[in-house]
């Protein structure tokens, strides 16, 4: 076994579970921080924009992101769609140990990986408008309801920096109601979508804001209330995120193990008795 019965019993009563240098950092964030540094690097180049003399550690490996970031947006963009190609960081999510750790948490032999689940996060300084607000995995990924996030951060996460906000026992109580385009109709795709009555519902639990290191590796059930915090540093912070899905759960396999909203998945039609079409009652 990876953990311990204590783990084990934390996990299902809490629904999530933190775990502290689960990733090595030498063999398995370095390279991902590495590559980063090279792709910031190679976008710069492609743009013309002169960077300083560069050499890589991986507590700046970010540095000149920020210089990316103020000469134009879409800069900044290009590097966060091109680290979801990076071969270290696809060898990171589907390694061995962390689909052994699924299987052990669900007692499954059949584990999978959603299509469009996993990529790295970039969420940057006073930047709210892609900040990940109150939500169950499950609603956005349906292809098991007991899916696991597994969350990675490759920068030291700090109080500031908007650590991953938990509401512990929130998966006890279901899949919630939520509603589109209305509390959240200023934003984008699935950023619409948002728990119906949100205040009222994360009110009746508690709220805990882990600090983590890279390597560090937090899970959170599929049907676990989170959301990010809000990054008011002077630093982006950078995670690593992916969804580990059970083949054999009887309500993903209904529903056909059903591929990342992203996709275009219509939930509100997978799920019509969970959407309601305004936020009155």
């Amino acid at each position: 076994m990876i953990l311990s019965p204590d783990d084990h019993d934390f996990f299902k009563s809490e629904g999530y579970l933190l775990i502290k240098g689960f990733h090595d950092h030498s063999s398995e964030i370095m390279p991902i921080q590495r590559d980063i540094h090279e792709i910031i690097g190679l976008v710069a180049q492609r743009h013309g924009i002169k960077l300083p003399e560069r050499a890589f550690t991986p507590e700046s490996f970010d540095e000149d992101y920020y210089t990316l970031l103020a000469e134009d947006r879409r800069y900044a963009s290009e590097v966060y769609d091109l680290t979801k190609q990076i071969p270290s960081f696809l060898r990171l999510i589907s390694n061995e140990r962390s689909e052994a750790l699924f299987r052990e948490l669900r007692q499954t032999e059949h584990a999978g990986i959603g299509a469009a689940s996993y990529g790295i996060r970039i969420d940057n300084p006073n930047e709210d408008k892609f900040r990940s607000h109150w939500h169950q995995e499950f609603l956005f990924q349906p292809q098991s309801i007991d899916g696991i996030v597994f969350w990675t951060p490759l920068t030291p996460v700090r109080a500031d920096m908007g650590p991953v906000i938990i509401l512990p026992k929130s998966h006890k109580d279901g899949l919630c109601t939520y509603s589109k385009a209305t509390t959240y109709a200023n934003k984008q795709g699935a950023y619409q979508i948002g728990i119906h009555d949100e205040d009222a519902v994360v009110s009746r639990y508690e709220h805990i804001a882990p600090l983590t290191e890279p390597g560090d590796l937090l899970l959170m059930d599929f049907l676990t209330i989170h959301g990010s915090g809000e990054n008011r540093s002077k630093r982006s912070r950078w995670s690593i995120q992916s969804r580990f899905f059970n083949y054999r759960d009887p309500v993903g396999m209904k529903l056909g193990w059903k591929a990342s909203i992203t996709t275009g998945t219509e939930v509100e039609k997978l799920f019509p008795e969970n959407f309601v079409s305004s936020e009155q009652p």
